[in-house]
């Protein structure tokens, strides 16, 4: 086997967590990819992966060989690049949050695919945050802070959390001015534990407990409640910019709003991606970034609540935000 290939498949290994999806990934079989391991390990003398029943991992000697492979490999195509222009096609997958993925991700995967006719798409929604290796995913969205997990994150705007309610609720129920108010109106909450507080800055709870006869677990029909007048409902800004917008919205709070948590695209590795994750992170980057509800720029009816509006500070990568 020529070594530069043998490089490659350890690469892949890596980077996928498991030698069958790497098998499958290369089109090799598991015993292929098995030996051409084992006779790197053997030659170099040391282990390069520890393997569990459910996935394996590199060990320092073989995160080492990674990273040096990685560069070596970027090195190649690089080289090749003049010779041939490497084709965008293949099986791309890609997970977005559920709304912001129907809202702003679908039109730009659908967009990508009527640019290449060699191309299949499959774009998983989940409001979870899915394993990139485990899910065999090449691109992600990812809202909030994120973990040091290895993975490449590239920034594409921010959004922060919000709290809302239609004029006819506040006409009604009279408009909170400080967190601490809220035990004296009616929420519209998600059914997680995490549902039952709500977090804010700058207020004497950060943690306010909050009441309300109505659980949701979909962001849009709980929107719809909100827009109906059932109470004050949590969201993320660009899940109700257009409502506010419209004036179907009002925007509280806001001198208590927490900071804004940063969007970005995430892929596996730093180099040598292949041409299809390449064409697909600028081609999203650009068009993510143009848009209005990721440049924390939210207007519409002017806020009931206290405070004015604060300047958003650039996105960083923290925690997760689950």
């Amino acid at each position: 086997m020529d070594r530069l290939d043998e490089l490659a498949i350890f690469v892949r290994i890596v980077e996928d967590g498991s030698l069958a999806r790497a098998a499958a990934r290369l089109r090799r079989s598991p015993p292929a990819v098995t030996r051409a391991l084992a006779a790197l390990e053997g030659r170099l003398g040391v282990r390069l992966v520890d393997r569990t029943t459910r996935r394996l991992a590199p060990t320092e000697a073989g995160r080492l060989l990674y990273d040096k492979a990685r560069g070596l490999l970027g090195d190649y195509e690089a080289a090749t690049l003049g010779v041939r222009e490497a084709p965008v096609r293949g099986l791309l997958r890609i997970a977005a949050p559920v709304q912001f993925g129907r809202r702003h991700v679908a039109p730009i995967a659908t967009a990508f695919l009527d640019a290449h006719a060699d191309l299949e798409v499959e774009l998983l929604l989940s409001d979870r945050n899915v394993d990139l290796i485990d899910q065999a995913i090449d691109i992600a969205v990812r809202i909030g802070p994120l973990a040091d997990s290895g993975l490449t994150a590239r920034p594409v705007g921010a959004v922060r959390r919000l709290w809302v309610a239609s004029p006819a609720y506040l006409e009604a129920r009279g408009t909170p001015q400080t967190p601490a108010a809220l035990s004296s109106h009616e929420a519209v909450l998600g059914t997680f534990r995490t549902a039952q507080s709500w977090t804010f800055a700058r207020a004497r709870r950060a943690a306010v407990r909050v009441a309300g006869r109505l659980r949701v677990d979909d962001v849009e029909t709980r929107l719809q409640a909100v827009l109906d007048g059932r109470g004050i409902g949590q969201f993320l800004s660009y899940q109700v910019a257009d409502a506010l917008m419209a004036g179907r919205l009002v925007r509280l709070l806001r001198a208590f709003e927490p900071p804004v948590l940063p969007v970005h695209l995430l892929t596996k590795g730093r180099t040598n991606r292949p041409p299809k994750i390449e064409a697909f992170l600028g081609f999203a980057a650009e068009r993510l970034q143009a848009l209005p509800v990721l440049a924390d720029t939210i207007r519409g009816s002017a806020a009931r609540g206290t405070g004015r509006p604060r300047t958003a500070p650039n996105p960083g990568s923290r925690k997760p935000a689950g």
